[in-house]
């Protein structure tokens, strides 16, 4: 038998070994589970346990079925004599050992396989990338790191790149795939970079930046697992069909617990789909939005502004404005502006949120009035002191404290304000901006958008949350099972046997191993959503890292909400300043980050293009060049000899259509990238398209703005009127396809797209 033949089958049959090793894992999990939910826990503490079990073993049986796809890429034998398979997870030999079967790409031992060079081996003789479909093995490649090492394998390759342009040249699927296999070296440093601080990964199209974030989400969760299960990563992405479009990768790698969202998702509840006018979202990105805001909550602390009717008709000194009060029984109270003033003082200089600083107003008010009745009914008409005594005052004080009129007067001066509340009636009538910005973003009617959120977060801030009411219940709960643990200790102790009443027992009872406190501790509700789970639910939730997927569009109001998920500033900034096409967009890191984290930040920059080929690239640099001459393009790795497709055309529709039905690919997807008042056109010449919604990647041919299109690849890309696209969106539109591009128009061509 041939030494290939033998190497072949040595391979799969260890993957074969591999793939029953899985199965034993899997199967143990699910007995597991099914187990615990069979056996009927009794009491809190069984049924918390049951809970735990099960948590970990359905979070290990999903990690492995998400991962069994190409389980098991690549080996490395060492020059020792060593040998170590890589795989997308780690598996042991067995439960009794800690043999690595297979090494999870992510240990420090699985290096080599990316860093290794002919120059610097790294200890190692040989690297083998190992191709599987299903459980097969289909294809091994072999690079020789040890040239005097003579033994051949038949399955050495002449170009080391093999493996990766292999990866490059496959057709795409409307999904991005992970790139463990082919990680190159640059990326691997940026993958492995220490978790705390602000780290930027920069780098133009098709450099990799979104793969090499999602590889180190998954690395730190490896590496920092105990901090990071806790905190949990969220990912933001530009918008939901890109997080669509990346959904499987992590999965792939074995992480599941990871929160995806895009920036109109960040207020917990709300979905924004809705679209701004044009101008409007750079109005409401500003960081001076804040300021308003601020400003916008203080004019809902309000004062009394009009005089009571009949209010000093018999004196000459001026009334001042208040508020009247019908108090049943004590005829009428006057809330004036000076009690209101004091009150408000009062409240503000609490320092509190508007609603947690409510009850302080409230109080001020309630004694103010309080004061004002006692002064009415317990006046001394000879001039003495007041004949109402403590407990006299107590009971009005109350009475005024409970009563309907009192707090709706207090509600007119210092409302409950909810964020939805305050922003709607803001965009209603939008104050403290300039006539011009107040139109741009004036709206009475319509879906929240992306750009809302942010105020919406700031709002919640202002506001606060007065949780007074559910803390007093939830302490009266906590009271309630103390007294009740108490009673069961009190019973236990009671319980004892009267032989021991005389002499020390030497058995211990309840109470001496456990207080009525930890034992109604441990009687608590659990809660037993995943990490994700519950940070999307709370507003206030810190994230253990955050990972910002072209941050560069992202607005200054957007930073403020992203830095509050984040106070530790432990995160991942991928993006390129050049590709920047939102008008609320910050654009430049020094911008972004000096506010937040100063000079505490690094910037890393890839300059690989492992997506575009050469000549695409060329075109779509010619774009940015008659704008800024220094621009500098990253490297394409690779060249197609296929030239892009520049024509002039009458009919644009039909045009479009046409050359779909030419240049579509048998397999791949192919994206055509259209200003969006075109769609509408468009789509009703293609069969199958439509406009006006999120596109579904993985259908053969879709229909994209530059915006829609930004961190997405396809095979082909047709790019419709180039010349009624910004610079900056049309270079995004140029560098989305992997192998032949196509551009219609049917005016001019902007400056820079030279045929």
């Amino acid at each position: 038998m041939a030494l290939s033949n033998v190497e072949f089958q040595s391979e799969q049959q260890f993957v074969t070994e591999l793939y029953e090793r899985l199965e034993d894992l899997r199967d143990q999990a699910e007995r597991a589970v099914q187990g615990a939910l069979r056996e009927g826990a009794t009491g809190f503490q069984a049924r918390l346990e049951r809970d735990v079990l099960v948590a970990e073993q359905s979070g290990l049986l999903s990690m492995l079925n998400a991962a069994e796809n190409g389980l098991c890429f690549g080996r490395l034998d060492f020059s020792d004599g060593r040998r170590h398979h890589i795989g997308r997870i780690g598996i042991r030999q067995d439960d009794a050992e800690r043999t690595p079967l297979v090494l999870d790409w992510r240990a420090e031992q699985a290096r080599p396989f990316y860093l290794a060079t002919g120059h610097v081996p790294m200890g190692l003789r040989r690297r083998r990338h190992i191709t599987l479909e299903d459980r097969r093995v289909t294809a091994l490649h072999d690079e020789i790191l040890d040239l005097t090492d003579t033994e051949r394998s038949g399955y050495e390759g002449a170009d080391a790149d093999a493996v990766l342009l292999a990866a490059l040249d496959a057709a795409r699927t409307g999904r991005m795939h992970d790139i463990v296999q082919t990680i190159q070296a640059e990326q691997d440093r940026v993958i492995r970079s220490p978790h705390q601080g602000v780290l930027v990964v920069e780098g133009g199209p098709g450099t990799g930046k979104t793969a090499v974030a999602l590889h180190r989400a998954a690395y730190l969760l490896y590496a920092y697992r105990e901090l990071l299960a806790k905190r949990g990563v969220l990912i933001v992405g530009p918008n939901p069909s890109f997080l669509d479009y990346i959904g499987e990768v992590l999965p792939s790698l074995g992480e599941t617990g990871v929160l995806l969202a895009a920036p109109g998702d960040l207020f917990p509840g709300l979905h924004a789909t809705g679209t701004d006018r044009p101008g409007a979202a750079a109005v409401k990105g500003r960081a001076a939005m804040a300021e308003v805001l601020a400003r916008v909550v203080a004019d809902r602390q309000t004062l009394p502004e009009h005089v009571p009717s009949g209010s000093g008709e018999d004196s000459e000194i001026v009334p001042e404005p208040a508020l009247e009060i019908d108090h049943e029984g004590y005829g009428t109270l006057l809330l004036d502006r000076t009690m209101a003033h004091a009150a408000r003082d009062r409240a503000r200089a609490t320092h509190l949120p508007h609603n947690p600083a409510r009850p302080y107003f409230a109080f001020a008010v309630i004694d103010a009035l309080t004061a004002q009745l006692v002064d009415r009914l317990g006046a001394d008409p000879f001039g003495g002191p007041n004949l109402l005594g403590p407990d006299d005052i107590a009971q009005l004080a109350k009475e005024i404290a409970t009563s309907p009129e009192v707090h709706a007067a207090i509600d007119t001066l210092w409302p409950h304000l909810t964020p939805r509340r305050l922003i709607t009636e803001f965009l209603a009538d939008p104050t403290h901006l300039s006539e011009e910005d107040a139109a741009l973003i004036r709206r009475t009617s319509g879906d929240w958008t992306p750009a809302d959120v942010p105020l919406l977060d700031e709002a919640a801030e202002l506001l606060g949350l007065d949780d007074s009411a559910e803390r007093a219940a939830a302490e009266r709960d906590r009271l309630e099972r103390v007294a009740y643990a108490q009673g069961v200790l009190d019973l236990s102790q009671g319980s004892e046997s009267f032989e021991f009443e005389d002499q020390e027992s030497e058995y211990l009872a309840a109470h001496d191993i456990i207080d009525a406190e930890r034992m109604a501790e441990r009687h608590e509700e659990a809660d037993h959503r995943t990490t994700a789970e519950r940070a999307a639910a709370d507003r206030t939730w810190a994230f253990g890292h955050v990972i910002v997927d072209e941050a560069q569009e992202l607005s200054e109001m957007t930073w403020r909400l992203l830095m509050r998920r984040c106070p530790t500033r432990s995160m991942t900034l991928v993006g390129d300043p050049a590709q920047t096409g939102d008008e609320a967009g910050v654009g430049s890191w020094e911008r972004i980050l000096e506010p937040y984290a100063g000079a505490r930040w690094d910037r890393v920059r890839l300059e690989v293009n492992y997506r575009t080929p050469a000549e695409i690239m060329e075109l779509a640099a010619g774009v940015l060049r008659a704008h800024r001459p220094d621009f500098e393009p990253p490297r394409s790795v690779r060249s197609t000899g296929v030239a892009p497709l520049v024509r002039a055309v009458d009919d644009l529709a039909g045009a479009v259509a046409e050359t779909v039905r030419e240049v579509a690919p048998a397999q791949g997807r192919l994206a055509v990238i259209a200003p969006r008042p075109l769609h509408a056109a468009l789509a009703a010449a293609l069969p199958g398209v439509t406009a006006g919604q999120e596109p579904d990647l993985t259908r053969p041919v879709v229909l994209l703005d530059p915006l829609q299109a930004k961190g997405l690849e396809f095979d082909t890309v047709i790019v419709a009127e180039p010349a009624r696209l910004r610079p900056s969106d049309l270079y995004v539109a140029l560098t989305r396809a992997t192998q032949h591009l196509a551009v219609l128009h049917t005016g001019s061509l902007p400056e820079g797209l030279t045929p």
